[in-house]
């Protein structure tokens, strides 16, 4: 089964990594949080990844190409220009890099993977968010509901605790952080099947996969969501970044399946 990732945003809310690259190339522990993502697929058994490039593509595409350069230990003679590579770290991954256009939305980007997706059905995510899914189950989930379209809803950590307060000012409870229980929100991690391109008909450049398309699948009762209690961070902004590394740092790194 194929995997679609998205990674052609522009990362403006991270604009002190994505200057020079591309947000899906901003590193944690040293590798790109792409990585990071495509090493959880690659632990369940997926390791088809096609990526949908936008804004500094030709950085993830450098990295691939040269994937032995960035990853082992290798000697260069100059005398006869021959290169040896040792002690290889490669991964299984078969990799196609789409070019989807610069200020393409992420279902115009969607839609123009269609032909290297096929007639089957396959897995779509976001190049920027990592999580310990099982996804597994999730497959399973998504043939039982036997809908267009699945997709996995997490529960936001709040960005603030909380208190409750008596009527003389007196603090009854204190809460720090904590998930949100009363909103599921998207977390990516999706599962569709072909039939999903009938809901990208037309022009998709300037619209977003999470708008209509994502709208049209809810209003046609074709849209499934697997619940996920576990583990789930984006890397939206600058202190998300900070708080992956030092969970890698300190191997609390609950996406770290593999």
């Amino acid at each position: 089964m194929k995997v679609v990732i998205f990674a052609g945003g522009l990362g403006t809310r991270i604009s002190e990594e994505t200057d020079i690259r591309p947000k899906p190339m901003v590193e944690i522990g040293g590798k790109p949080v792409l990585w990071h993502i495509m090493k959880i697929y690659s632990h369940y058994g997926f390791n088809e990844f096609i990526i949908c490039l936008g804004y500094k593509g030709y950085v993830i595409k450098e990295y691939f190409m040269n994937y032995f350069l960035h990853n082992s230990d290798i000697t260069v003679d100059l005398t006869n220009n021959k290169t040896e590579i040792h002690g290889t770290s490669s991964e299984p991954f078969k990799v196609t890099l789409v070019e989807t256009g610069l200020n393409t939305k992420t279902a115009g980007r969607l839609k123009q993977v269609q032909k290297y997706v096929g007639n089957e059905d396959f897995m779509l995510t976001y190049g920027d968010g990592v999580g310990d899914v099982n996804l597994k189950e999730l497959l399973a989930y998504h043939k039982k509901q036997n809908k267009v379209a699945t997709v996995t809803a997490v529960q936001m950590d709040a960005r603030f605790g909380g208190m409750d307060l008596g009527n003389d000012g007196e603090v009854t409870s204190f809460r720090e952080k904590a998930k949100d229980e009363s909103k599921w929100i998207n977390g990516g991690f999706f599962v569709l099947k072909p039939e999903v391109f009938s809901y990208l008909e037309g022009d998709m450049t300037n619209m977003m996969w999470e708008d209509e398309p994502l709208e049209k699948l809810t209003n046609n009762k074709q849209l499934a969501a697997f619940k996920h209690f576990g583990f789930w961070k984006p890397m939206d902004a600058l202190r998300d970044k900070l708080e992956l590394e030092e969970l890698w740092k300190t191997k609390q790194a609950k996406w770290k399946v593999w």
